[in-house]
């Protein structure tokens, strides 16, 4: 968000904390892209707000609550505002509990991994309507074939991207692994490192597939303290993931920080990794 959306939204916020008896006369910043986290002092609430176009909430709030309820490592909402999506002059803000930093930020891959394998243990027993991964899929090639929405990417990038999402998604698919609820982006950003332990975060991006695609948005030595891991599966599945947040980059509406120098670093290493299996494969 730019600068008069962003005091806005967080106006919206503290409004919304007000009318819950919370006093919200500082706000910290915490994460500034297509939608805004925001720590509410002295109360002391996590507030993420987006345009009411965003949608925000509907879909991760009934899953955040019921992981919870099963002792999931997931950040719960504040209980001190009702639970729901709350609507304030354009936004919508939902309001979670507020977490101290555990004393050091360094995350174990053990520790990772057990993490991600309770999360995925609760997921198994949400019962929710959510899209397959191949929906995401869909989604990315509409907006690399999608010229308007894609302007400054080049045709060689884009045919490039095209080709590793069709087929990354099939072989994927064609291997007829189990599947079951995922996070949907398990990277170290929607990791918390708690006092509590660590904690999982945004459940808007929850959908369907092997848990191998969580995975691969995880740091590589996670993999390796994970049980069961379908190596080969994996391999594609981090492919497909690192064209996936390419692709994301290059929209013209992308409002993530620093996202299209980003972008023509993950093609590097895109273009590298195929570049690798396929000297594999010849060899």
């Amino acid at each position: 968000m730019d600068g008069p959306e962003t005091s806005r939204a967080a106006a919206a916020a503290a409004s919304v904390a007000a009318a819950f008896g919370l006093a919200a006369d500082d706000v910290v910043i915490l994460n500034n892209s297509n939608k805004l986290t925001l720590r509410l002092l002295p109360c002391d609430v996590v507030a993420r707000v987006a345009p009411v176009a965003y949608q925000l909430g509907r879909f991760e709030i009934p899953i955040a609550q019921r992981l919870a309820s099963l002792g999931s490592p997931v950040a719960v909402l504040d209980p001190r505002i009702a639970p729901g999506v709350h609507s304030r002059g354009g936004f919508e803000a939902t309001f979670w509990t507020y977490y101290e930093a555990a004393s050091s930020n360094s995350v174990a891959p053990a520790d990772y991994a057990d993490a991600l394998h309770r999360l995925h243990t609760g997921m198994r027993a949400v019962d929710v309507s959510t899209p397959h991964f191949t929906d995401r899929v869909e989604s990315a090639q509409r907006l690399l074939v999608d010229r308007d929405q894609t302007p400054t990417l080049v045709d060689v990038d884009r045919a490039l991207l095209i080709d590793t999402l069709r087929t990354r998604a099939r072989a994927i698919v064609e291997r007829g692994t189990s599947e079951q609820l995922l996070h949907g982006e398990a990277h170290s950003g929607n990791l918390l490192t708690t006092r509590q332990g660590l904690l999982f975060i945004d459940f808007e991006t929850c959908c369907r597939g092997p848990v191998e695609f969580d995975l691969a948005h995880a740091p590589e030595k996670v993999s390796e303290f994970y049980p069961e891991v379908d190596r080969d599966v994996l391999r594609d599945c981090r492919l497909l993931t690192l064209a996936l947040m390419t692709t994301w980059r290059w929209d013209r509406d992308d409002q993530l920080p620093n996202g299209r120098q980003l972008g023509l670093r993950w093609l590097s290493q895109l273009r590298a990794a195929l570049q690798a299996r396929d000297a594999g494969v010849t060899n």
